[in-house]
């Protein structure tokens, strides 16, 4: 099976700070592969190189089976969609206006979070901040994306709404795309993940499937989550 995305000794960071050092990932149809790892160990920095938001240092990106230093509108096209925890939706639209730009399917999106249907005619700003990320993550739900990359979604949110928002990320996994999530609790990423990936100071340190990892959440917690202090800053 060739991966949705794939790096290979890939170095990334900002100017000449090198953030991520070697990193070998890859990310199948199907699959929630989580990655964790504590402030400053290279998570966002990897999010944003596999998008195309920062070219790499050195090693290769691979989106489809292909080598690619493309930015992210190109791959955007080809299928990737990126949620952040900023999100990323259009404050002064509508909500129906946002999922119309973005090209998706409205009934589609109702049906994945009916928790929007009474807002569709409402200004984004208005919404909550759990209605926002609904959203966020419907406008990459609802149209044909093929891989999907999450930063940390549930910053801000309530554990109800978190679970909510993970739970439409597992289903979306069930029915095909690929999943590299970022969050920053390590119990609802395991609920939710096939595979798992620990990094630290920009390299990965453990790996396994979620269910092998499940029974260790206190010492990967201990060993390997705890705030980064002395290392260049990059998340």
């Amino acid at each position: 099976m060739t991966p949705l995305v794939e790096t290979v000794g890939l170095r990334a960071g900002y100017g000449d700070v090198e953030i991520v050092r070697g990193l070998d990932l890859r990310v199948d149809a199907g699959e929630v592969v989580a990655l964790l790892g504590p402030n400053g160990a290279g998570k966002t920095t990897t999010l944003l190189t596999i998008s195309g938001e920062l070219t790499p240092l050195g090693g290769e990106v691979r989106f489809l089976g292909q080598a690619t230093r493309d930015p992210l509108h190109v791959r955007a096209r080809k299928g990737l969609a990126v949620v952040t925890q900023e999100r990323a939706v259009l404050m002064d639209l509508t909500a129906a206006e946002n999922l119309r730009v973005s090209r998706c399917d409205i009934g589609r999106a109702v049906e994945l979070f009916p928790e929007l249907e009474t807002h569709l005619q409402r200004r984004v700003g208005l919404l909550s901040g759990g209605q926002q990320q609904m959203l966020a993550l419907a406008r990459c739900l609802a149209r044909s994306s093929r891989m999907l990359l999450v930063d940390e979604l549930s910053v801000g949110l309530a554990p109800m709404v978190t679970d909510r928002l993970l739970a439409a990320v597992r289903a979306a996994a069930d029915d095909g795309i690929g999943v590299l999530l970022v969050e920053q609790h390590i119990h609802k990423a395991l609920g939710v993940a096939d595979r798992v990936l620990v990094m630290k100071r920009g390299a990965v340190e453990l790996e396994g499937t979620a269910a092998d990892l499940s029974d260790r959440v206190d010492d990967i917690q201990n060993a390997y989550l705890q705030p980064a202090t002395s290392e260049a800053t990059g998340s």
